[in-house]
């Protein structure tokens, strides 16, 4: 199993669509890279030889792709970033509602959680 940049990638899917699972490699990103490091995109993951996952490394530590911690940092430093500032969107980052103008009436359960009922005693 090939483990490149601390992730494992499946062994029997296309290196191409392997890389993906790597958090930061989208589809044509995951090609950009192969063609830099002159790789076959039809080639398995389990067909890889050592020098070719040492040449994918070797392109992702270039700094030219910012990919798991770094950008899962970046990510969680622009939402905070947000919430400091005190905007729209850092104060719905704040209060755990949707961000992005979705309706909250109904259907923003992902983001509210579990149902909470709000007054309607009866005496």
């Amino acid at each position: 199993m090939a483990r490149i940049a601390g992730v494992d990638l499946p062994k029997k899917k296309r290196i191409e669509y392997g890389l993906t699972y790597i958090y930061g490699i989208g589809l044509s990103t995951s090609r950009e890279i192969l063609r830099e490091a002159n790789i076959d995109f039809d080639k398995r993951v389990y067909e890889l030889t050592e020098d070719e996952i040492a040449t994918i490394s070797r392109v992702l530590r270039s700094g030219k792709y910012m990919i798991e911690g770094d950008l899962r940092k970046k990510v969680a430093m622009d939402i905070k970033a947000l919430m400091e500032l005190g905007n729209y969107r850092g104060l719905r980052h704040r209060k755990g509602l949707p961000v992005r103008g979705q309706r909250t009436r109904t259907n923003a359960r992902t983001r509210k959680g579990k149902k909470k009922t709000v007054g309607s005693a009866k005496k």
